[in-house]
């Protein structure tokens, strides 16, 4: 396939240093999760809550979103990592569900925040714009490993992946859509539409997490339908595109029961008596 310009794949995926193996992807997620943290910890005491209750939480959140994030990949796949069980803790060659990550990490925030006595709808609101920027971070990794890459395409922005890493069904082709690039993009911009919306105030407080949810899984729905890393069709879609679906209901569902009961504030009105006379 001749190609005017394209993304051509990674030089390499990692850094040998002696006996280490450091690889691009491991570091790229654990820059996403740290700038992640940093930022949740911040908004979270700009909102009157603790940062050391949010630097707990947050660590313990992510070691239970990666615990569901693999679980998530794995249990799909039991067959084969059954058969080879020391491949499950092979996370540096990829093999994270987010949605599971996503999920355990909810559950875990909601959990050790009850039991610190923190601000549950508060560390939502933290959190929810820090995510995606951490994603955005983090799916370059998918990059380097030369993986969750979309259909062929000769489209100038493509990617060029490696024949030994291309889907079999596809192996004649040599550029594929970069889905790498459209949910870094996409969750750029969610975390910053994210951010606007916060400092606007139109939305009641615990809100924004609803908000990021819906944003998330109507980008990955889009995208499932030209991935090519799960041979799992029902009705012509993916697994995940499944779930996404049924994210942005839920997700709508609870933004409009939670805008009902917790209604966003008002905006302050300056009393005209108090003003100044000019």
């Amino acid at each position: 396939m001749d190609l005017l310009a394209a993304i051509p794949p990674p030089p390499l995926d990692r850094i040998e240093i002696g006996p280490l193996d450091i690889r691009f992807y491991g570091i790229l997620i654990a820059t996403g999760v740290l700038v992640a943290m940093t930022m949740t910890r911040r908004r979270y005491a700009a909102k009157g809550g603790d940062a050391e209750v949010a630097d707990d939480v947050a660590l313990k959140a992510v070691g239970l979103g990666f615990l569901g994030a693999r679980l998530g990949y794995v249990t799909p796949r039991l067959d084969y990592f059954l058969a080879n069980p020391l491949d499950i803790l092979a996370i540096w060659e990829g093999g994270l569900a987010l949605f599971g990550g996503l999920l355990f990490g909810a559950i875990a925030v909601v959990w050790l925040l009850r039991r610190a006595g923190g601000d549950i709808p508060a560390f939502f609101d933290a959190a929810a714009p820090a995510v995606p920027f951490a994603q955005a971070i983090g799916r370059w990794g998918n990059y380097f490993n030369q993986e969750l890459y979309g259909t062929p395409t000769d489209l100038p922005w493509a990617v060029r992946i490696d024949p030994e890493r291309r889907v079999e069904r596809f192996a004649e082709f040599d550029s594929f859509h970069p889905t790498f690039l459209y949910e870094s993009l996409w969750n750029l911009g969610l975390g910053t539409a994210l951010l606007w919306l916060d400092r606007r105030g139109v939305l009641p407080k615990g809100a924004l997490g609803l908000v990021y949810a819906i944003g998330y899984a109507v980008m990955r729905f889009l995208l499932e339908l030209i991935r090519t890393d799960t041979t799992f069709r029902f009705l012509g879609l993916s697994r995940n595109a499944w779930v996404s679906l049924a994210v942005i209901v839920a997700a709508t569902i609870g933004l409009v029961i939670w805008s009902r009961r917790r209604p966003a504030p008002p905006a302050e009105v300056q009393d005209p008596v108090a003003q100044p006379v000019p």
